[in-house]
């Protein structure tokens, strides 16, 4: 079968390298793609929020599924789109990808439902901010309601800071918005839970954390993910049950009341205390870089699993793993999240020492008279497997040395919670 995948970052590279092994896979075009993708799949210039022109594309080259991998394309209604034509797409509908959307929706059905979640404030101007903010304890959290790529969440320890933060999304930092949330802090310790459903049933998906911070301790600047480990060290069956009973399973019975279907990846940012799950965020797609972390590790077929979810079959899929650890380490390029250049060379890739428990994903590349650019602030994402994570680790380390590129930086601590305990 042929199959398209939407995005072109390291997320779509790693699902692309995934599926080019499933007996099922004739062709793979990547809508837009990157350097990475380029090398095992046909690459197609085509903007992801051109939806005639990909529909035309998909059936010109008799497309059999679709999958989404960003969250933009999932919010803007890609998959009803699609669904109305009759052609199989992997992914949340509109509605349903509120979730991700809009920070206020989730927060309204974790109030109605009684999922655990930190306590809010919905704010829509300035001076009620401050007001609010004047009576506040701190450090507290301000987010950006819509999409933010990952970046519009703020943490401040002081007064100050959380009005520059009211200021700079209201202003437009992360585009039009009405609404601001303002946030308890919750302590405890972070943890990506993923499932996947087909809107009858869902099925784990793994776990992993991810490392949002720029800098090394988790301090500095958010940015869209600077690696992840998988799985998380938290994880155990009472957790487990209790994310299930207490999270996931009310989230989708309000989703069901309003007649909401949810088919696709769901990723539940968490807060962990004393062993109990708090609701930081849902994302309704994979994780950026947790999917690099987490999909080598499968061992099931990936476009089994997809294809069980779009015809509603999930119950009868088994989905099995390798007993490994995984790292993945984000190369940036110098400068980001802030301002960074584009289109450098990229020199030494042929010479990393890569093989099926040692990979590198491309994310923000281009591909230009067959030589390489960086051209994103994330730019290639380094993973490894193994027993341990600090051989892992160490095992990324030495291939970004190898790679020898000036212009890019890295977080050498990714996973410094499992190494150092």
């Amino acid at each position: 079968m042929n199959i398209g995948i939407i995005g072109s970052g390291g997320r779509e590279h790693a699902i692309c390298s995934i599926i080019k092994n499933s007996k099922k896979v004739d062709k793979i075009y990547c809508i837009p793609g990157n350097a990475g993708t380029d090398e095992i799949a046909t690459n197609v210039n085509i903007e992801i929020k051109d939806f005639n022109k990909i529909k035309n594309f998909v059936i010109d080259k008799k497309i059999d599924l679709l999958i989404v991998g960003p969250e933009q394309p999932l919010v803007d209604g890609i998959v009803d789109f699609f669904e109305n034509l009759n052609i199989r797409i992997f992914g949340p509908n509109k509605s349903a990808a509120q979730l991700e959307g809009s920070k206020i929706f989730t927060k309204k059905i974790c109030q109605q439902y009684n999922i655990p979640t930190a306590n809010f404030g919905i704010f829509q101007n300035e001076n009620d901010s401050k007001k609010f903010l004047e009576k506040s304890n701190y450090p507290i959290v301000i987010k950006a309601d819509g999409l933010a790529a990952g970046k519009g969440v703020y943490i401040c320890e002081k007064k100050e800071d959380a009005l520059d933060a009211v200021k700079e999304i209201l202003d437009g930092k992360f585009g039009k918005t009405k609404n601001l949330l303002i946030e308890e802090f919750l302590t405890g310790e972070e943890m990506s839970y993923f499932l996947i459903s087909d809107g009858k049933s869902i099925k784990a998906f793994d776990t992993a954390q991810d490392h949002k911070r720029v800098l090394e301790g988790d301090k500095g600047k958010n940015t869209g993910g600077m690696g992840a480990y998988s799985p998380s060290n938290l994880i155990n069956d009472e957790l487990e049950e209790k994310i299930i009973n207490k999270i996931i399973e009310p989230t989708i019975n309000a989703l069901k009341e309003l007649n909401i279907e949810y088919k696709g990846f769901l990723y539940a940012g968490l807060m962990i205390k004393d062993n109990e799950p708090f609701l930081i965020e849902y994302n309704v797609r994979m994780g950026d870089p947790e999917c690099q972390t987490i999909l080598p590790k499968l061992e099931t077929d990936l476009v089994e699993i997809f294809l069980s979810c779009c015809d509603k079959k999930l119950d009868q899929i088994d989905i099995k793993w390798k007993k490994k650890k995984s790292i993945c380490v984000v190369l940036c390029s110098k400068g980001y999240p802030e301002t960074y250049k584009k289109n450098i060379l990229i020199q030494n890739i042929d010479k990393l020492n890569l093989d099926k428990e040692n990979l590198c994903f491309h994310a923000g590349t281009i591909k230009k008279d067959n030589k390489i650019f960086a051209n994103g602030g994330r730019v290639l994402n380094f993973v490894s497997l193994s027993d341990d994570f600090l051989k892992a680790r160490k095992n990324i380390i030495d291939n970004i040395q190898t790679l020898k590129w000036k212009d890019g930086f890295f977080r050498k601590d990714i996973g410094y919670k499992v190494i150092d305990q």
